[in-house]
């Protein structure tokens, strides 16, 4: 059998490393890389080299920015009272796309899972027990600033162990901690839900 050229296994290889590519997708997006105009190869390397040399982790809210403070924990629009605690960068995004939520935001950078050996010290926990223990927000303020921390922790086993972890955290601080309604999506019928998003939604119904 012929082998490769090195410059594939090369890059099949860097594929290979990325979450959620095996072997099989990596050889594909070698092959497609190695077929298709010279001009998509150069854009994505440029892409890349530009993620790395322009990107950063806002040191306040620890969301992937561009400057530090980010542009929401430096707007003077968002209400810095209430903070958002979400898992990734990509739930921040969710959350920016619905229009309604106009406080701040808290990444924590995954979830705790024993199971993974992820625990609370591998997580922005102790940067956000500083962050609420001083105010902190885009400009210096009185300590107690943030009344409310919304926990958006993933609707799972770990979302909702990391959510207990850090209820059981701020509870001294006498700052409120709510979390995200579960229940019934929007669209959908009774007799299709599961008792689990029944119950949720029973016990987080609203008043008319």
């Amino acid at each position: 059998m012929q082998p490769l050229a090195q410059p594939v296994t090369n890059l099949i290889d860097a594929f290979s490393r990325l979450p959620g590519i095996g072997p099989k997708s990596a050889s594909r997006l070698a092959y497609f890389l190695l077929r298709s105009d010279e001009e998509i190869a150069l854009s994505l390397a440029a892409a890349l080299q530009e993620l790395k040399k322009h990107t950063l982790f806002c040191g306040v809210c620890h969301n992937i920015a561009d400057s530090d403070p980010c542009s929401i924990c430096d707007s003077e629009q968002r209400d810095s009272s209430i903070i958002c605690v979400v898992e990734e960068p990509l739930d921040v995004q969710a959350i920016e796309r619905t229009g309604t939520f106009h406080g701040l935001y808290h990444v924590l950078h995954g979830a705790i899972s024993p199971v993974e050996g992820i625990g609370p010290d591998d997580l922005k926990l102790r940067e956000l027990l500083s962050r609420l223990q001083s105010g902190h927000s885009s400009d210096p303020v009185d300590v107690g600033e943030t009344r409310e921390l919304l926990v958006a922790t993933n609707p799972n086993l770990e979302g909702e162990a990391t959510a207990m972890y850090i209820a059981r955290l701020i509870k001294p601080l006498g700052v409120r901690v709510t979390r995200l309604a579960r229940g019934l999506p929007t669209g959908g019928d009774l007799e299709y839900a599961d008792e689990m998003t029944l119950s949720n939604a029973l016990a987080g119904r609203l008043e008319m």
